[in-house]
């Protein structure tokens, strides 16, 4: 595979990891642009945006936690398939990430689609 593509993976798995599970906006800053724009529609644009969120994490949901189940990169773009805890002892959410790198290789974009893991299922499937 590309090598650039696996850096990109690399990079915004451990962009992740310090967001959601250590919950660490100072080691985050290195890895986002300035101008980091952010499509969920309940957490603010650039910087100052991202730091609200983990602020919001810490208060909120200090346990919370999510495992990268698999990525996939395409170009600037990076897609994260994830299982999130916010609370310990429940089924959690699947979460698909989309990330967009910039020229710099700085996170520049940020969008996500997210579904609750629901107690039964129709199919013998995981959502993992």
């Amino acid at each position: 595979m590309d090598e650039r593509l696996e850096r990109n993976k690399q990079f915004v798995a451990e962009f992740y990891d310090v967001i959601i599970n250590q919950k660490d906006f100072e080691k985050a800053k290195k890895y986002i642009g300035p101008r980091y724009k952010q499509h969920n529609p309940l957490v603010k644009d650039y910087p100052e945006g991202l730091c609200e969120f983990i602020e919001f994490l810490k208060r909120e949901a200090p346990q919370a936690h999510s495992e990268i189940i698999r990525s996939f990169a395409e170009g600037d773009y990076v897609i994260l398939h994830v299982h999130s805890l916010r609370q310990l002892n429940t089924r959690g959410r699947a979460i698909i990430e989309i990330f967009r790198l910039n020229e710099d290789g700085l996170i520049d974009e940020h969008w996500d689609v997210i579904q609750e893991v629901p107690a039964e299922s129709e199919n013998p499937n995981t959502m993992f």
